[in-house]
């Protein structure tokens, strides 16, 4: 025998011992798996992680995966509620807890988990307002997986963990609208804000103008530091006048006024 008949022996002899261990019952489940033994047919227990016996002939092992898996929903044309046509894609996780459960009750359970996803979709956007679609998702994606999870856990054995809408596509027309509602509430606010500071500060003024006009004192202050503000930009004239003076000619005013 020659060096370059080895790999043939190695791989016949490999094939030779797998082959043996399948015809002697020998199965290997690994970690993430657990194994359904069914015996002449019929349902005959599980079977954990690591190496496993069974009967040859007499009986099958049926391995399912108990990782969270994840399908990713077809993109979905949806009229929601207020009669916005949208489009949508979601993604659901999910995994086995019953191994049993999900290899008799139902043959593809991915797909039929998949198959509900949608459908399910398509329902709980129908009966949901855009708005409350756009600003509480959250709300919308926790009512998605538990009405999910009422379909799959208990017949199949299938726990939704998490089913959450990834993105929403709008009309253009419905997009420009949207800007343009925006765009308007943000000058109304803008415009109240304006308002409030424009009432604040007339009140202000009124506030002041009468404790000025209670207390000559404070008029005289306030009028000579005006002066020294304005003698502090050295760009014009100043001729103080009193203030008495200015008291003077508006008594004068209301006496002619009266008279």
């Amino acid at each position: 025998m020659g060096p370059e008949t080895l790999p043939l022996v190695i791989t016949a002899v490999a094939v030779v011992v797998v082959a043996g261990w399948g015809w002697l019952g020998v199965k290997i489940v690994h970690q993430w798996e657990r194994g359904v033994l069914f015996r002449l047919g019929r349902l005959a227990g599980t079977r954990d992680p690591g190496l496993n016996f069974i009967i040859p002939i007499v009986d099958r092992l049926v391995k399912v995966d108990m990782r969270i898996l994840t399908t990713v929903l077809e993109p979905q044309e949806v009229i929601t509620r207020d009669n916005v046509t949208i489009r949508v894609d979601a993604v659901v996780y999910f995994r086995v807890t019953d191994a049993q459960k999900s290899v008799i009750e139902v043959e593809d359970f991915v797909n039929a988990t998949n198959q509900i996803a949608l459908a399910t979709l398509r329902s709980v956007l129908g009966q949901s307002d855009l708005d409350e679609l756009l600003a509480h998702r959250d709300r919308v994606n926790d009512l998605l997986r538990e009405i999910i999870e009422q379909q799959t856990e208990a017949p199949w054995g299938v726990r939704v963990t998490v089913a959450e809408v990834k993105d929403v596509l709008l009309p253009e027309g419905m997009q420009r609208a949207m800007a343009r509602q925006a765009e308007a509430e943000r000058e109304k606010r803008a415009k109240i804000v304006h308002a409030d500071g424009e009432f604040a500060a007339a009140q202000t003024l009124a506030d002041a103008a009468e404790i000025l006009e209670a207390r000559p004192a404070a008029l005289q202050l306030r009028y000579l530091q005006s002066m020294v503000e304005m003698a502090g930009e050295r760009n014009s004239t100043i001729i103080p006048i009193p203030v008495e003076m200015l008291s003077l000619a508006k008594h004068l005013s209301t006496v002619d006024l009266r008279s």
